[in-house]
């Protein structure tokens, strides 16, 4: 038995991925919180069609995508914090242009601003800085989670602060939340010794060229672009028919997002349990896709009461909510040792893409085939998916590991060798600038503490 003092998180460990996660959760509450409403509330601005409310709805995704990678690489250069504060900053600002507007036009400026503020990868770069190795899949879902919930909360608190402050007061809630998360940083989250560079954390340039030819990341980051394409499409089109078609008034709508991801976020653990357990990951993302695709049809034939769209949204969130917290994991599991932050940054800004596609589709679907058209076009991308899916492999079911090594493993020359010749372990890499090596191995087969004996044997290891 290894010693589990050393996997419990530190103090300093927790407050740290707590603090951050809370800063990821404030951001994305200003992300989300308008989708409920614009497409309602917004064609009251001048200026405004359907087009333009969809363009409005993702247009954050546009600046969030060009700048997120490199916005991570100048956080390397000159530090995490000057990066995260000027980020949130702008972001704030993008939201005190949009809570002004009296136009469709400065709306849609104000969220091509708030997507310039793109601070996910230099985050998730001081999260790494401020945690050991061993506890940093833990500290990252606590992130994950924290933007699951944000969403969660989004979709409620949204339609409820408009009808109280309209969208105005939306906005400068979303400014507020900004500076909380500025507040956070500043105050909060601890300081770190340094900057940690390495390929986990961040997106490594000589990792890029080998992730983009990877044909199952190039699967998976089709897949997160298509799922947020259909998002946004589908709440241009969702909140009008719950007015049109069902007669709710827009300022009862945020009870149908309560209840749907209410229900959908107990529906979905037990096909993740069913996926990870049984090693059939493939098979429940195929099937939430199809499921997704079925909702989309459900909507366009039948989805004119109440009853029947309220059911079809829960449904809708159901198999979203499981695609949304399964891909990650397949990334992490696809991707070669070492490449998992490059592969991250590929597939977040792919996600960003597929948002901002997906409000210009939909609003511009919308605008020539109405609500029918814009759940129909939904289905077709979500078909593609399917297409795409069903030709995936099976994932390895490894885990990452991290592992900084001494001098004389440095100067082994056989050490990555050995390691792939154990049963379990599918991928070792020495990255001999960092002192480290990556090692991708399957936990049923082989255990992470005889990994560590063969990397740096007991006779030769320190108090680390």
């Amino acid at each position: 038995m290894h010693d589990l003092h050393r996997e419990r998180m530190s103090a300093g460990e927790t407050r740290a991925a707590g603090s951050l996660a809370l800063v990821f959760a404030f951001r994305m509450l200003g992300m989300f919180m308008v989708l409920p409403v614009l497409a309602t509330y917004g064609m009251e601005l001048a200026g405004a069609t359907p087009a333009l409310i969809g363009l409005a709805i993702g247009a954050y995704g546009l600046t969030q995508a060009v700048l997120q990678i490199p916005f991570g690489m100048l956080s390397d250069r000159i530090g995490r914090r000057p990066v995260i504060y000027v980020g949130l900053v702008i972001f704030a600002l993008g939201s005190l242009l949009a809570a002004q507007a009296d136009s469709i036009w400065g709306v849609i400026a104000g969220r091509v601003l708030q997507g310039a503020g793109a601070i996910s990868a230099a985050v998730m770069a001081l999260l790494s800085d401020l945690t050991r190795e061993q506890n940093r899949t833990k500290a990252m879902a606590m992130i994950g989670m924290s933007i699951g919930l944000s969403f969660a909360v989004a979709m409620v608190v949204g339609p409820l602060l408009t009808r109280a402050f309209g969208l105005p007061g939306l906005f400068l809630a979303t400014a507020g939340l900004a500076l909380v998360g500025l507040a956070l940083v500043a105050f909060v989250v601890p300081r770190s010794s340094g900057l940690l560079v390495h390929r986990e954390s961040g997106v490594a340039r000589q990792a890029l060229a080998p992730t983009l030819r990877n044909r199952e990341l190039l699967r998976l980051n089709a897949g997160i672009f298509i799922l947020h394409a259909i998002l946004m499409s589908s709440f241009v089109a969702l909140p009008l028919a719950l007015v049109d078609r069902a007669g709710l008034p827009k300022e009862q709508h945020w009870w149908v997002y309560l209840t749907a991801l209410f229900v959908s976020f107990f529906a979905m653990v037990p096909f993740i349990i069913y996926g990870e357990k049984k090693r059939q990951m493939k098979r429940v993302l195929v099937g939430a896709v199809l499921v997704l695709m079925l909702t989309e049809l459900f909507f366009w034939a039948f989805g004119y009461g109440l009853v029947e769209l309220v059911v079809g949204t829960v449904v809708f969130f159901t198999a979203f909510n499981l695609l949304e917290a399964s891909l990650p994991s397949l990334v992490s599991k696809v991707s070669p040792a070492g490449g998992k932050g490059t592969a991250m940054g590929v597939y977040s800004t792919s996600q960003f893409l597929g948002a901002a596609l997906g409000g210009i589709l939909g609003g511009w679907m919308y605008q020539h085939g109405g609500l029918g058209g814009t759940f129909i076009g939904c289905a077709v991308l979500l078909a593609l998916w399917v297409a795409i899916a069903g030709t995936m492999r099976e994932p390895p079911y490894v885990t990452s590991l991290r592992m900084p090594l001494p001098e004389h493993a440095l100067r082994d020359a056989g050490l990555g060798d050995r390691l792939l010749a154990v049963p379990g372990v599918t991928d070792a890499v020495v990255v001999a600038e960092e002192a480290a090596i990556y090692i991708k191995f399957d936990t049923q087969t082989v255990d992470r503490a005889a990994i560590e004996a063969l990397v740096n044997p007991p006779s030769n290891s320190g108090d680390a």
